[in-house]
């Protein structure tokens, strides 16, 4: 390009006529014109993602991973979102109050966030004054890799899969005048839900036998090892962490109560997504690319060198590796190595990622049970209205994903306590549990 076409060029405005346009020289004076006029791009502006980025939370647990492995990887910048932001949060109510307030207010939009908050903040069920905050799930972040812990007072029972065990040590603590508690982490959260499971599955009720708290993730073990609470459920790394300190032990991982059970999401609020449908594609594609990544047992020690860093989890790789690669130290003098108990992130075809809205129904079903939810609430009404498994598929054919999966179903899914539940009849379900706060 000559300088007098370049001057040319530098000196046309947006608004250059096209007369003005068509005097410089040949096609190629023109191409040049537009890319100096239109620095980001006049096709690239009407193509791409309509922002450059946004703000999602995260809490400290294994199961963030993909949300910053797509940023420390770049995946965010080669789908056109180089400025996300993936920012810590104290707790799953900092979480919660963080979306309500949303990243144009110092929030956040969306992130790691537990599969059953879709449907608890859409409600309003746990939003301060009890506000609606519509919210999309858009993929499922990891299956497996959270674990219920028993403090080492009850190191002689050596309890496991089966808690009936801790139901006469209980009755006698608190006929001794003593506070039993069992921690998790967010009511209505998956933890709440797989503690209270599994105590009832050995005769335990979690409302009349036990104190049920709410305890932040990385305040777990502290709380424990001062002797606040009997046992809890957490995601990893600190159940790992419990037993590396010999403060407790892990009765089960929750890949023992139901394997391949559904964890955390990339969840987002759903007014953000309908105005931004190509910046939720690329963040889909990302992070969808960060799972697959993730998934590889080769890239298991870099991804807990990576989030154990002091800006992510500020925790040491040794309680993060482990249990990430399948070899289990419940503590207790039990030790299993090369399990299918590890976290998954992606699965055959993406479908540990893929949002199944059987999966949902669940988590509704469940929290009916436990009084979150009136028994004759529309659960598929409120399944179709948060679950958008319909833009994961697109970000899958985007990718050229083989095999993802289309259905809404996974099918029949069974317990460890041979308890079934068929997504078609969750009624069925609710009326064959024996402890529960329902009828």
């Amino acid at each position: 390009m000559t300088k007098t076409v370049q001057s040319r060029a530098l000196s046309l405005a947006p608004g250059a006529s096209r007369r003005e346009m068509l005097n410089l020289t040949g096609a190629a004076a023109l191409a040049s014109a537009i890319k100096l006029a239109f620095p980001s791009g006049a096709m690239a502006q009407g193509t791409g993602p309509e922002v450059k980025g946004t703000r999602l939370g995260y809490i400290a647990l294994t199961d963030s991973a993909p949300l910053i492995i797509a940023k420390e990887k770049g995946f965010y910048a080669k789908h056109g979102v180089p400025d996300m932001e993936i920012a810590k949060q104290a707790s799953w109510g900092a979480t919660r109050d963080n979306m309500a307030l949303g990243a144009k207010a110092n929030g956040i939009d969306g992130g790691h966030i537990l599969r059953p908050k879709t449907h608890l903040y859409t409600t309003g069920k746990v939003m301060q004054n009890s506000q609606p905050l519509p919210m999309y799930t858009l993929l499922n972040l990891n299956e497996d890799g959270q674990a219920i812990s028993v403090s080492n007072e009850y190191r002689d029972l050596n309890v496991q899969k089966d808690s009936s065990p801790l139901k006469q040590a209980f009755e006698r603590k608190k006929a001794a005048g003593k506070e039993l508690t069992a921690a998790m982490t967010f009511p209505g959260g998956t933890h709440d839900l797989w503690i209270r499971y599994w105590l009832a599955a050995g005769g335990i009720d979690p409302d009349t036998d036990i104190k049920v708290i709410v305890v932040p993730p990385p305040q777990m073990v502290a709380n424990m090892k001062v002797g606040t609470m009997d046992c809890f459920c957490v995601g990893e790394p600190w159940n790992e962490q419990l037993v590396n300190q010999n403060i407790g032990y892990s009765a089960l991982t929750t890949g023992e109560l139901w394997f391949r059970h559904p964890e955390k999401i990339l969840g987002m609020r759903a007014d953000w997504v309908d105005a931004n449908p190509k910046a939720t594609q690329a963040i889909l594609m990302a992070v969808m690319e960060a799972q697959m990544w993730c998934e590889k047992m080769e890239n298991r020690q870099e991804l807990s060198e990576i989030v154990g860093r002091r800006q992510w989890f500020n925790v040491p790789v040794a309680d993060l590796n482990k249990r990430l690669q399948g070899d289990i130290n419940y503590g207790n003098g039990r030790e299993v190595k090369g399990t299918n108990l590890y976290m998954k992130f992606w699965g055959e075809g993406g479908a540990t990622s893929y949002p199944w809205k059987s999966l949902d129904t669940w988590f509704v079903t469940e929290n009916i049970r436990w009084g979150k939810f009136d028994p004759k609430i529309d659960i598929k009404a409120l399944v179709d209205k948060t679950n958008r498994a319909d833009l994961w598929r697109e970000a899958a054919k985007t990718l050229g994903v083989p095999g993802a999966p289309t259905a809404d179903s996974r099918g029949v899914e069974t317990f460890f306590d041979g308890t079934k539940f068929d997504p078609a009849a969750p009624l069925d379900y609710l009326k064959a549990l024996k402890i529960k706060r329902v009828a």
